[in-house]
C-alpha cells in the first residue's frame, strides 16, 4: 500500500576533503580522486502522494530553476518504474547555491529514495543508483548512504569511515560556473594518484585525510575567477589555522575540531556582506541510509 506522504527529509550537504584531477579522458571529461564527507547542513523535504500522476515542486525557500534535478529526478524514476502515482515535492531550501557542496544532486538523491517509499516501489539500491547516475555524478554517492572514496568521473564510490569532524563552513556571495573552472588554463590535471594499499578504512589514513591531507586541484583556478573565495580562504585561516575550497564552487570550509564541541564557534556576525556561513558536523551516514538496501 502506497503512502499519503512523508515529511521532514534531510538531504545533506556533503564536503570534499581534497580534491585531486588525475587525468582527463578521450571524451573531455575529468578523472578526479576525492573524499566525500556528508554534513549536517541539510535541505528538507516533503512528499505527498498524487493520485493523479502529475509531479509538482513548491519551493518554500530559494525560488528553484522551472525544472531542476528533482523533478527531473522523480519523472525518470517514474517512467522507468511505470508507476502511475504523482507527487508533489516540497523543498525547503537551506543550502546555498553555486557552492560546490552537492546540494541539488542532494536533494535529487532524498526525491528518489522518498519516492522509492511513498510509491510503494521497494526498489534495491542497485536501481536507484543506476537512475542516480543518469541524473548527475554526484547523485550516486547520496544515494549510496554512506561517506566515500570517489574516482573516475564521480561514479566509483569505495564507502569509507572517517572520525566525526566539526567543519566551519563559509559561501561566499559569488557562485562560480564549473563549466569555466575545469577549462581554465591554471587547472592542474596531472595530479599523482593516490594508491590505496589495503583497507581504505586504515585508521590512519582516514585521519590523515581528515586532518587537511592532499588539496583542491580547483582551488587556483576558482581564486582567479572569483577573489571572494581566496577572501573567504584567509577569513577561516585566520581563525582555525586551515582552509580549503570544497568541490568546484565557491563555499570554504575549515577543520573545526573533533569533540562534543568545535574548537572556536564561526563569528557569522563578522561575515562580509552576501557571505552564508555555518559550524557544521560531520556524519557518519546518510540519514536516510536505511531506506534502500
Amino acid at each position: 500500500m502506497a503512502l499519503a506522504a512523508l515529511h521532514d527529509l534531510p538531504a545533506p550537504a556533503k564536503l570534499n576533503l581534497f580534491l585531486h584531477v588525475i587525468g582527463r579522458r578521450a571524451d573531455g571529461y575529468h578523472l578526479l580522486q576525492s573524499p566525500f564527507v556528508m554534513i549536517d547542513w541539510c535541505d528538507t523535504l516533503h512528499l505527498e502522494r498524487r493520485d493523479d500522476g502529475r509531479l509538482q515542486r513548491h519551493d518554500h525557500g530559494a525560488q528553484l530553476p522551472p525544472d531542476d534535478l528533482c523533478l527531473r529526478a522523480a519523472r525518470l524514476l517514474k517512467s522507468e518504474s511505470g508507476c502511475a502515482l504523482g507527487a508533489d515535492i516540497h523543498i525547503d531550501k537551506r543550502l546555498p547555491a553555486g557552492a560546490g557542496m552537492g546540494g541539488g544532486s542532494s536533494d535529487a538523491a532524498t526525491v528518489l529514495l522518498g519516492l522509492n517509499q511513498l510509491w510503494g516501489l521497494q526498489w534495491p539500491r542497485s536501481r536507484l543508483l543506476a537512475i542516480g547516475a543518469r541524473l548527475g555524478a554526484d547523485v550516486p554517492f547520496f544515494i549510496g548512504g554512506h561517506n566515500a572514496f570517489v574516482e573516475g568521473i564521480g561514479e566509483q564510490l569505495t564507502p569509507i569511515t572517517l572520525p566525526q569532524q566539526w567543519y566551519a563552513v563559509v559561501k561566499p556571495a559569488a557562485s562560480l560556473p564549473t563549466a569555466e573552472i575545469f577549462t581554465h588554463e591554471a587547472l592542474t590535471r596531472d595530479t599523482e594518484p593516490v594508491i590505496v594499499e589495503g583497507s581504505l578504512d586504515d585508521a590512519r589514513r582516514m585521519l590523515a585525510w581528515s586532518s587537511g591531507w592532499g588539496r583542491n586541484d580547483l582551488q587556483p583556478p576558482a581564486e582567479d575567477r572569483c577573489a571572494e573565495v581566496a577572501q573567504a580562504a584567509r577569513w577561516l585561516e585566520a581563525r582555525y589555522g586551515n582552509s580549503r575550497m570544497t568541490g568546484s564552487g565557491s563555499a570554504v570550509f575549515a577543520r573545526a575540531g573533533t569533540g562534543d564541541v568545535p574548537v572556536a564557534t564561526l563569528p557569522v556576525q563578522q561575515l562580509a556582506p552576501g557571505w552564508e556561513g555555518r559550524m557544521c558536523r560531520s556524519l557518519t551516514q546518510h540519514p536516510l541510509a536505511g531506506w534502500a538496501v
